[in-house]
């Protein structure tokens, strides 16, 4: 049965607060981690945070002239390093909910249980 008192309590404040400070660190570690992405076999490289901020890009002198090669190579080195810099940010929320205690099937998708 619901009891609205239950959310009167003085510890919700200090384990909202606790929540805070646990997703901040899980959000410092993610923007701290660099995952690289790669295509063609490694002619093109994209370095991306957790944070999934793109910060530096590499292409191989044998990846040659082709323009339109060049652009498909770049955007899957680019999305691949984005899924894992995803992946990153997704584990490190998950262990953080997953402390929480939460039945099954109350975490969000993405983020285990």
């Amino acid at each position: 049965m619901f009891d609205p008192k239950m959310f009167d309590n003085p510890a919700l404040g200090g384990m909202m607060a606790g929540l805070q400070q646990q997703m901040q660190a899980a959000q410092a570690s993610a923007a701290a981690t660099t995952v690289v992405g790669e295509a063609g076999g490694g002619l093109v490289k994209v370095h991306a945070t957790g944070g999934l901020q793109v910060t530096r890009v590499e292409i191989a002198e044998a990846a040659g002239d082709d323009l339109e090669m060049l652009e498909d190579l770049i955007t899957a080195a680019t999305n691949d390093a984005l899924r894992q810099a995803q992946a990153v940010s997704s584990q490190g929320m998950a262990g953080m909910l997953g402390g929480m205690g939460l039945p099954p099937g109350m975490l969000p998708p993405g983020f285990g249980g």
